[in-house]
């Protein structure tokens, strides 16, 4: 019994020629209609593919990115301890307090009175440095500024704000004591 069902039942005379080529047409139909539709779901599947690993990329970028700015932030912070112990003025415990603000709160740092007098000509100017502080010419501190400018006060004092005519009429009447230190 060599053959397809198909043959037989032609040899056995249950079907005709006719009704067999409508089932091999309807076959055909139904393969062609299944490839179809199997392009159809290979194609969502691969779209989907598509988009998933457009996402990971994007979620990759931002991470990447996220590592160079920490990497970049470290290398700045090495770059400004390494200008600050090199060339920081050694400080021995002075005798003059010299009050500044930090922020809004006002800090006290013991200076000798040369240093005293090149800070406040902005000569030397004071650095952070993790939680002291620290006396830097003002080229170096400069230098830092450039690349963190928070970690850098001036006590020169010039961004007060100017008085008016009249502001300056008003204080002209008084007079500052001349032992009178800030």
């Amino acid at each position: 019994m060599a053959g397809s069902l198909q043959d037989q039942l032609l040899k056995a005379g249950l079907a005709d020629t006719k009704q067999a080529k409508a089932i091999q047409k309807e076959k055909r139909k139904q393969g062609k209609v299944a490839k179809e539709h199997r392009h159809e779901k290979i194609d969502e599947v691969k779209a989907a593919a598509r988009q998933a690993a457009a996402a990971k990329a994007a979620r990759d970028r931002s991470l990447n990115q996220e590592r160079n700015e920490a990497a970049a932030r470290k290398a700045i912070n090495a770059q400004i301890k390494q200008l600050i112990e090199v060339h920081r003025e050694a400080r021995t415990e002075g005798s003059l307090d010299f009050n500044f603000t930090d922020g809004k709160k006002i800090k006290k740092l013991s200076v000798t009175g040369q240093q005293r007098a090149r800070l406040i000509s902005g000569l030397l100017k004071i650095v952070k440095s993790g939680d002291r502080y620290e006396l830097v010419p003002a080229p170096i501190a400069d230098k830092i500024a450039q690349r963190d400018p928070g970690r850098v006060i001036d006590c020169r004092g010039d961004n007060e704000p100017e008085l008016t005519e009249q502001e300056k009429d008003w204080y002209k009447d008084f007079e500052i004591p001349d032992d009178l230190d800030w």
